[in-house]
């Protein structure tokens, strides 16, 4: 009787230390897979916000990373949609976009989710349209050839998992910083 305890608690002390790396595996794994996704959401959706913003993209592709809800209070895409855009006489043929992003924990059953990033965008390709550029220089001076800077800044993110899917719910600024 004794030996058949010693058997049954070594197979099941086994088991359970089976259980458990496999139940870490399975946490690592999720955990990796989310956070994977929320990268490639906020940095794909932010740099085309820059590009909506910048190149008077077409606004629709940002559904595929924002709400619809935080687009209609965005102030930067208002902006554009309604032709006040301080790049909107600038050919922008490219930006430099740079996001990172703080730790933050999300476990594997959960659908919401918040994170700090810092967006910065140090360079921007373009000049200003040919038939306007003179009244530019004239105004403003030959720094005005070139497009605005984009202001660097710490944003807090609220993100959402829908149907399998990260979006972006919210986008609340915490600070403006240099470049």
């Amino acid at each position: 009787m004794k030996h058949l305890r010693r058997l049954v608690w070594h197979i099941a002390s086994r088991l359970l230390i089976v259980t458990v790396v496999l139940g870490l595996m399975v946490v690592g794994f999720y955990y990796a897979m989310n956070m994977t996704n929320m990268y490639v959401v906020l940095k794909d959706g932010m740099a085309r916000r820059a590009q909506v913003v910048m190149m008077q993209e077409d606004v629709s592709e940002l559904t595929k990373f924002f709400e619809q809800s935080f687009l209609e209070r965005d102030s930067a895409v208002q902006s554009t949609v309604t032709g006040y855009s301080p790049y909107q006489d600038y050919n922008v043929r490219g930006i430099d976009h740079r996001l990172e992003m703080s730790f933050t924990w999300v476990w594997p059953w959960d659908n919401a989710a918040r994170v700090d990033i810092v967006e910065r965008i140090p360079r921007i390709d373009g000049r200003v349209k040919g038939t306007k550029a003179e009244a530019y220089i004239e105004q403003y001076g030959d720094d005005a050839l070139y497009p605005p800077e984009w202001q660097a800044a710490r944003y807090r993110v609220q993100l959402v998992k829908e149907n399998g899917q990260w979006r972006i719910r919210s986008l609340t600024l915490l600070e403006e910083l240099l470049q």
